[in-house]
């Protein structure tokens, strides 16, 4: 280990490496990028997970660290390299912009890796690491209450029900009505912008109002679920 630690506080960053040191680059590379991708897997949430996105980590980490290797400290080989990459069209559109982040930050590995700055390189992946999962373990910038939109269809129009009302009053810190429609001869339906005072409490919710005679059908949609779509 200390031989390890040594070898990582000695790279300078040069590039005068044989083709065994080349290869422990990528290699370090390959564990790394497996480090924030494990990382990436532990703490997603949502429902827009992609198993082709974290394999996508891995290998962009090793392929960073490879150009890097590639240009060294040529100018000439680093303008012909962007020039061959400028060919390539990338289609793929990330929604979520923590997935953006990690892509960053595989990057940022990688390049490391490539340049031989291992130090860095370690550390920077250790510390990257903590911070996503400090994130997501204590839900930093969740926000409170959640909001929800509420779809009702109804036997004709319902009009001011004192049931209705009522139990949203005792789910919601807060509920308007945001669209109408009672143009239907036999039904009606309505949406609802939520404020809900605790997600737990949704299938006692549900099932009351359901239990009202002039309710059809109903349809609960959680606003951070409806960006995910």
């Amino acid at each position: 280990m200390t031989e390890l630690w040594n070898a990582l506080e000695t790279s300078d960053g040069t590039f005068t490496a044989s083709a065994m040191e080349v290869l422990m680059r990528l290699l370090l590379a390959f564990v790394l990028g497996q480090v924030l991708a494990w990382v990436y897997y532990a703490t997603h949430t949502g429902m827009s997970y992609s198993r082709n996105f974290v394999q996508s980590l891995v290998i962009i980490c090793v392929v960073v660290a490879m150009v890097m290797a590639v240009i060294a400290n040529s100018l000439v080989t680093a303008v012909g390299l962007i020039g061959a990459l400028a060919v390539i069209r990338f289609r793929n559109i990330l929604k979520d912009t923590r997935d953006i982040a990690f892509v960053f930050c595989v990057l940022a590995v990688g390049m490391a890796c490539g340049a031989g700055r291992l130090a860095v390189a370690v550390l920077g992946t250790l510390l990257l690491a903590a911070i996503a999962w400090y994130l997501a373990r204590f839900g930093f910038g969740a926000h409170e209450p959640h909001n929800a939109f509420l779809r009702l269809r109804t036997a004709g129009p319902m009009g001011e029900h004192p049931d209705l009302q009522s139990i949203l009053d005792r789910y919601n810190r807060h509920w308007v009505l945001a669209a109408a429609n009672e143009s239907g001869a036999d039904t009606a339906e309505y949406t609802y912008h939520l404020q809900l005072n605790d997600t737990g409490h949704n299938p006692r919710m549900i099932a009351e109002i359901k239990g009202l005679d002039t309710v059809l059908d109903l349809d609960l949609t959680l606003q951070e679920q409806l960006l995910e779509i």
